[in-house]
């Protein structure tokens, strides 16, 4: 696959959902929208504009929004659920879990502004905890894009896929590094680049960082695969296996706290079919701060020259 490590367009995964949902909407009668008084953040304010009667502003009454999508499946609807990604995952998770969930219900929650590049917006709004929450929950499937070109793809499988879904997205616009032609298959992760020496594994935006740290590290002698796992349940263990295998090393890049993250959720496979040396790269026991994207990045060591250092660590390890 031919990987544009050098583009300029910048585009958020936002973006792609208001233009996904009218896309599906325009065919798929079924789909209805609701949102927390948030739909010009979320996007979802484009469907509504072309679909009033099937969108639904429910106001900041997430558990409500939820208990609502819940029923509204039940009547054969097919409900995309939008608010921050804070909100979603964390005002509703018990309705979540025990209305959407338990009963494996075909509600589709697209959440916006994940992970600390919301930026100034600060703690309150980053979410950096929502991987964690939603593997957590019995049939949950969880979808992290790498860029909106993969972020529509995602959202169309998504309602194609019967039983729950979270899709996280983010606020910044990050590099479109995937082709319209790619294949996207929910559960199957892609391979970006091939390298002997160390595998990176890395989700959501941290993919373009992580194709950035193969850079860097090909300068110093050290070739690494690169590894979108977007989907991170269910999680695609013939390919992690795969790559651990040949490099026999592993980094893993998110923007999520290491405690039940991206990386645990590899590590836990690694540890039983191919254990080699790992390191992670994520937020290690810390809140969000209010901040420039960037600076963010560099505080909490989430750039592609901390991917790098990781990837040199694992790799010397062998």
């Amino acid at each position: 696959m031919p990987i544009k490590t050098d583009t300029t367009k910048m585009v958020s995964t936002r973006a792609a959902y208001g233009e996904a949902l009218l896309e599906l909407g325009k065919v798929h009668t079924e789909i209805v929208v609701l949102d927390a008084d948030l739909a010009k953040s979320t996007t979802t304010a484009k469907f509504g504009k072309v679909f009033p009667d099937r969108f639904f502003d429910m106001g900041i009454a997430e558990a409500n929004m939820m208990n609502t999508a819940a029923g509204l499946a039940t009547c054969g609807k097919v409900p995309f659920v939008s608010t921050f990604s804070i909100f979603a995952t964390g005002r509703a998770w018990e309705q979540i879990r025990n209305t959407i969930c338990h009963s494996g219900l075909n509600v589709k929650i697209v959440a916006t502004h994940g992970g600390v590049a919301v930026g100034a917006d600060g703690c309150s709004h980053q979410s950096i905890e929502d991987f964690a929450l939603m593997r957590a929950i019995s049939t949950m499937t969880v979808i992290v894009p790498c860029d909106a070109v993969e972020a529509k793809k995602a959202i169309i499988a998504a309602y194609h896929l019967d039983g729950p879904v979270y899709i996280r997205l983010g606020r910044a616009a990050v590099p479109v590094i995937t082709e319209e032609q790619d294949s996207f298959s929910i559960g199957k992760a892609v391979t970006l680049r091939e390298g002997r020496d160390v595998a990176i594994i890395a989700c959501g935006m941290m993919v373009a960082g992580a194709l950035k740290a193969a850079e860097i590290l090909s300068v110093r002698g050290v070739e690494a695969s690169v590894v979108d796992l977007h989907t991170i349940k269910p999680i695609d263990r013939e390919t992690l296996t795969r790559v651990a295998g040949e490099t026999g090393a592993v980094v893993t890049a998110e923007q999520h706290v290491l405690d039940g993250g991206m990386g645990s959720a590899v590590a836990m496979v690694l540890a039983k079919e191919c254990p080699v040396p790992m390191e992670m790269i994520g937020i290690d026991n810390r809140f969000g701060e209010s901040g420039d994207p960037s600076t963010l990045f560099k505080e909490y060591r989430l750039t592609a020259d901390d991917i790098a250092t990781a990837a040199l660590g694992a790799y010397n390890r062998k």
